[in-house]
């Protein structure tokens, strides 16, 4: 027990106060998470739209992402991050009120893209944030600790939501509206009365280029990969609820739980794991384990039939996301300039919104015309040639510090 309290105890240590803060304020936020997870199984229940057509109203939301991703970067250096993050979050906690009363397919198509564009604004500026915040030595864990919150707030959010959900989806939007807003006020009173503080430099940036990020092939490279990863990653949002509800018919309350799973595993291990090999040597294996995990978790779900692989899947796709994204942000960290960090995090959220994008569109066409089958093996193959290609970068190319 003292081996445990000390291990927990020596992750958690060293963190600065603002970046607990920080993490606090996503923890607020991702509480009230509760639309996104159940938003294809509310297009298609609720409001009885096909398939293909939630498909598109998902991509329209991805849309807004990527949207949301440039500009959050490019405000949170021309304006701050302080500025964009207060915006973002009580605008998005608005619009998911006005979005509660929207039924129509036309509306809902350009108003999951006016919501996405405000709320992605959010994730450059936050990262922003937390490389401003940090301490040096330890920025991964300081991303760490945000992802942490964030996962802990997501197995509350959709475990609540599946509760919500059973009595009507309107409360979905209510809950996230109001958390929303919640964490706008909360992050304005604190970060509000500090000191704007100077960006912080980070181990070896010096020898790092500070190019215009169009200009940095290695880390564009990089990104395309980051986005293949995603690509198979949220197929946790959008499609695997659907196999959850379509194949396995659980309600939205074991959907929620078995979603919420997925938050309590990161809160319980992402930050003793990252303590332990954020200084190791080739932390890029760290990232193609974490993508080969990813197609593992998918394929198990067509070599077996039992409810308990859905609980392994879950495990495994945990874990993926556990060794890889923290080692992902990091990467990108280090790799820009104190001048130009907002906009190189915002083409790491680029990279993710791209995939929201492209997940939803191209996981519900495979659903429709070839079944799960085909997906998750799909998801299987992206996964081995995308640990290939990040191994190709980091690793073959010495990319990746410490390397």
């Amino acid at each position: 027990m003292t081996f445990l309290i000390n291990l927990y105890r020596n992750a958690y240590g060293g963190l600065s106060t603002p970046a607990w803060m920080l993490a606090l304020v996503m923890f607020i936020n991702r509480s009230g998470s509760m639309v996104v997870p159940f938003l294809s199984v509310y297009l298609t229940d609720s409001l009885h739209f096909t398939v293909e057509q939630a498909g598109l109203i998902l991509t329209s939301f991805g849309m807004g992402a990527m949207s949301g991703s440039i500009l959050g970067g490019w405000l949170s250096d021309r304006l701050s991050p302080f500025v964009v993050q207060v915006l973002s979050l009580s605008l998005g906690g608005c619009l998911f009120l006005v979005m509660a009363h929207v039924s129509t397919y036309y509306w809902l198509l350009g108003g999951f893209f006016l919501l996405s564009v405000v709320s992605e604004c959010l994730r450059p500026a936050n990262a922003a944030s937390v490389a401003l915040y940090a301490r040096p030595e330890n920025v991964t864990r300081s991303f760490s600790l945000n992802r942490m919150a964030l996962n802990l707030g997501f197995s509350i959010g959709p475990a609540l939501g599946g509760i919500l959900a059973s009595i009507s989806y309107y409360w979905l939007f209510v809950a996230d509206g109001f958390t929303c807003m919640a964490a706008g006020i909360f992050f304005f009173f604190y970060f509000g009365k500090l000191p704007r503080q100077k960006k912080v430099s980070v181990d070896n940036e010096s020898a790092l280029p500070k190019q215009s990020v169009h200009q940095d092939t290695v880390f564009l490279v990089f990104l395309l990969f980051v986005t293949c990863y995603a690509l198979t990653f949220f197929q946790f949002f959008f499609t695997l609820p659907l196999y959850y509800r379509e194949v396995y018919k659980l309600s939205e309350i074991q959907i929620g739980l078995l979603l919420g799973f997925n938050g309590l595993l990161v809160f319980l291990f992402e930050m003793i794991i990252v303590h332990q090999l954020e200084n190791k040597p080739f932390l890029w294996r760290q990232i193609v384990l974490g993508t080969l995990l990813c197609g593992v978790s998918f394929v198990l779900l067509t070599l077996f039939s039992s409810p308990f692989i859905l609980i392994i899947s879950m495990v495994l796709l945990t874990f993926s996301e556990i060794f890889a994204m923290p080692f992902m942000v990091t990467y990108t960290v280090n790799r820009a300039g104190t001048h130009n960090r907002g906009r190189y995090l915002g083409f790491y959220s680029l990279a993710y919104a791209t995939a929201f994008i492209l997940a939803p569109y191209l996981g519900t066409k495979a659903i429709s015309h070839l079944g799960y089958t085909f997906l998750w093996w799909a998801t299987g193959i992206l996964s081995a040639l995308t640990a290939l290609g990040f191994y190709l970068v980091l690793a073959r190319k010495k990319q990746f510090a410490n390397a």
